[in-house]
């Protein structure tokens, strides 16, 4: 791979269709094959029942892919509704403060919805009216892509069904409620392991049930083909973004671009642009959990091996049976046993390095996060930022990270709240 001059990477012809745009930070042996697969990754593993649906979303997508129609209304809406582009901020107290590498985040919280999702929603919704169908239907973890699609669906006019499991129901009641408040059916999900895995099963029965009604809008890289190749390109936008406000700010590209990885949508739009860098560091951050013990994590990409999950084949963490693995993360967006299938093969080539932070250190970047710069992150984030604050402090001052901060973390607050034991009592009562 041959780096490209910082100086001009930003002055491209402005693309006219989605696939100009993708093919801006396209690379070869990294990219998708024709039947959807990544080196021995990816592909689509479904019932025959489902074959001729998802050939059919395959050929549709391949369509508004190259319509610059699609495209011109697919941007429009980013920049007037979703309110693209989003900043580049430094943190300047917290850098000075840690010492070594300057710390900047990709502000992806200060999206409508408040995170990454949206960007790949509003796509989704485009294609479903393209496609004539009168409804989306998903699964949710945090709940940040159950808002989003809801949000997407009421824009275009189309009906939507959000599938989560009960546990985050719990966890992320404001989001729930913000769902159901922009006209979206939300199911709860109470078997297994009532998290994002039965969800995904959960909405996908759904939807194979009823293909001609539903398009199934999946919420990460993940599932079978087209789907892990839909995501990514709509969340390209990320990392073009980046690329670009970088290089005008400081005239050279970051030293290391870090995001974290449950499905892996936020790091996929991320670390697109930066792939032919070599200069350039990318790291994925999984949740550490409680532990390395089996059901205390979600680490698929530390101790995940090849099998298949969701209609692909990819890395998961499962047992002898092939049955996954249960799983935990503070985070409810990153609860999940397998990873995209681009990502598995990032690891295979070493492109992508992947690590993983564990839930005191997520609780401890959140509340520095907070403290220090006034930026409340979405656990989901902090993981990301947790290892940027351990790493950079290692790091000369002339070198720089750039995190992707996927998404605000007021959905989060009520957990880590009682995480904490800070109470909603006032400091002090005046009479």
């Amino acid at each position: 791979m041959t780096a490209t001059d910082p100086r001009t990477a930003h002055r491209h012809p402005e693309p006219t269709t989605l696939a100009e745009a993708c093919d801006l930070v396209h690379t070869p042996d990294l990219d998708v094959s024709e039947d959807g697969m990544f080196g021995t990754y990816g592909g689509a593993f479904l019932p025959p029942q489902l074959e001729g649906p998802m050939r059919e979303v395959a050929e549709a997508y391949r369509e508004a892919r190259e319509d610059p129609e699609f495209y011109a209304e697919y941007t429009r809406l980013l920049r007037d509704f979703v309110g693209r582009p989003s900043p580049l901020t430094p943190l300047d107290r917290l850098s000075a403060e840690l010492g070594g590498a300057r710390i900047v985040l990709k502000r992806e919280d200060l999206n409508h919805t408040g995170a990454h999702k949206i960007n790949h929603c509003v796509g989704e919704a485009l294609l479903a009216r393209r496609m004539g169908k009168t409804s989306l239907i998903a699964e949710t973890g945090a709940g940040q892509h159950g808002v989003a699609l809801a949000t997407a669906a009421a824009l275009v006019g189309l009906d939507c069904e959000i599938h989560m499991g009960a546990v985050d129901i719990a966890k992320q009641h404001p989001n729930v409620v913000r769902m159901r408040l922009l006209g979206t059916k939300v199911v709860s999900v109470e078997r297994g392991g009532r998290s994002l895995k039965e969800a995904v099963d959960s909405s996908f029965e759904v939807y194979a049930a009823n293909p001609e009604k539903y398009l199934f809008a999946i919420g990460s890289v993940v599932g079978p083909h087209p789907f892990p190749t839909v995501v990514r390109d709509f969340q390209t936008v990320v990392g073009r973004e980046s690329r670009r406000q970088f290089s005008e700010r400081y005239g050279t590209l970051p030293d290391a671009v870090i995001a974290c990885v449950g499905g892996g949508s936020n790091a996929m739009g991320a670390f697109t642009a930066y792939l032919d860098d070599e200069d350039v560091r990318l790291i994925g951050v999984e949740p550490g959990g409680r532990s390395d013990a089996t059901g205390e994590h979600a680490m698929t990409m530390g101790q995940g091996v090849p099998g298949t999950l969701h209609g692909m084949s990819t890395l998961v963490l499962q047992d002898e049976d092939g049955t996954p693995d249960p799983v935990h993360s503070i985070a409810s967006g990153l609860d999940y046993p397998g990873v995209g299938p681009q990502h598995a093969r990032f690891k295979e080539l070493g492109r992508v390095e992947y690590v993983a932070e564990d839930d005191a250190a997520v609780l401890d970047a959140f509340q520095r996060l907070s403290r220090t710069e006034g930026i409340v992150p979405a656990l989901e984030s902090a993981h990301a930022v947790a290892h940027a604050l351990r790493i950079a402090p290692t790091l000369g001052e002339d070198q720089t990270l750039l995190v992707n901060l996927s998404g605000r973390g007021d959905k989060d607050v009520d957990y880590v709240a009682e995480k904490l034991s800070i109470t909603g009592d006032a400091d002090e009562v005046v009479r």
